[in-house]
């Protein structure tokens, strides 16, 4: 492997990676631009090894997408839909309740929660949607909410952040979602999603998380207008907010659907480019722990190849989603534990089940 490493001119790089140097934006931009995905791999999987070992990790996790009504309408988005457009919901606490009371004999570890910027549900509603979950399942960790929502729940309840925070981990919050990241870039963001949250403010929030004591995820979604150095700027913002709070549990890169959305008309990543993303966020990422293949957009036969290419993880059960499916996902709804064992140990990899906090269960 030495001598391919040599062949795609990423010796300088493999020696920084044995030393465990930090690696640059240069470094970055360089992985990215190898057509060397064996070497790209080799390395991505010394890191991965060097930080979990053999382990694989999957959630017992069931998903909860509360509303699709929302008033950024972003591009690249086909879940969001306008109040009374076709395919438009909002999920009554009754709903929502429901859905809890129905997986209640399975052994669920974590109810995941996002959902549009509904103009019209009140601050209460999200509050009330904590406590209901936890009056149905106390033992379950919540992760809600991403920094988008956040800061549109802070905006309605006429609050600061950190007060939004405090009032929803009262409520029942246990860890914060990694979307709406989308790419930091502002010209990226005035193309593709002009009304969401300034990539620097999504940032802030999650400083101010962090600080609060709430872990949370992060992503990046790839394989639409962005460029390779806007990518490894998107990276390296996360890894100097890591540097300077330890809050971030995993980074997720999300593979571009452009079914069903306003960018139709552009071609979805092919494998080559999803294990590139997983890979040079392996690499460059070198103070987050955990790096997930999300099985759902990836599919399951590249989300195995995945963990080999700096991946330790898959996600889990994801009972429930609907956001990906959407945007022409045709992955299955949901997969059972024993499904996610055996593609991780058909990977070579030993099956670790986790809760979100990255204990194993």
């Amino acid at each position: 492997m030495e001598r391919a490493i040599q062949e795609a001119g990423l010796s300088e790089i493999y020696e920084k990676v044995l030393s465990n140097t930090r690696l640059s934006a240069e470094d970055g931009e360089q992985l990215y631009s190898t057509t060397h995905l064996p070497a790209l791999g080799y390395l991505a999987n010394l890191v991965r090894e060097r930080l979990n070992g053999n382990r694989a990790y999957y959630v017992y996790n069931q998903h909860i997408n509360y509303s699709n009504i929302c008033i950024n309408l972003c591009k690249f988005c086909a879940f969001g839909k306008r109040r009374g457009e076709p395919g438009a919901y909002e999920m009554s606490i009754e709903d929502i309740a429901s859905r809890i009371r129905e997986k209640k004999d399975e052994p669920i570890t974590e109810v995941h929660i996002v959902g549009g910027l509904n103009p019209d549900l009140p601050y209460q509603y999200y509050l009330d949607m904590l406590r209901a979950i936890k009056t149905e399942r106390p033992e379950v960790h919540i992760q809600a909410f991403t920094c988008v929502e956040i800061a549109h729940l802070a905006r309605i309840s006429g609050q600061s952040i950190p007060k939004t925070l405090e009032d929803l981990v009262e409520a029942g919050l246990g860890s914060i979602p990694g979307g709406g990241a989308e790419v930091f870039s502002p010209r990226v963001r005035k193309e593709i999603c002009p009304k969401k949250l300034p990539g620097k403010e999504w940032l802030e929030i999650a400083r101010l998380a962090h600080r609060a004591g709430i872990r949370s995820n992060a992503t990046m979604l790839y394989g639409h207008i962005e460029t390779i150095a806007e990518r490894v700027d998107h990276l390296l913002a996360l890894r100097q907010v890591q540097d300077e709070t330890g809050g971030f549990l995993c980074f997720i890169p999300l593979s571009f659907h452009p079914d069903n959305t306003k960018m139709a008309h552009l071609p979805p990543p092919g494998g080559v480019e999803d294990l590139k993303n997983i890979a040079v966020s392996r690499l460059l990422l070198d103070n987050f722990s955990h790096i997930k293949a999300y099985w759902i957009m990836l599919g399951p036969k590249v989300a195995q190849i995945a963990l080999s290419f700096g991946a330790d993880d898959i996600d889990g059960t994801i009972l429930g989603e609907k956001i990906t499916h959407m945007a022409g996902a045709d992955t299955a709804q949901a997969m059972t534990r024993k499904e996610i064992e055996h593609i991780i140990q058909q990977a070579g990899r030993i099956p670790v089940e986790r809760d979100t906090l990255y204990n194993p269960v």
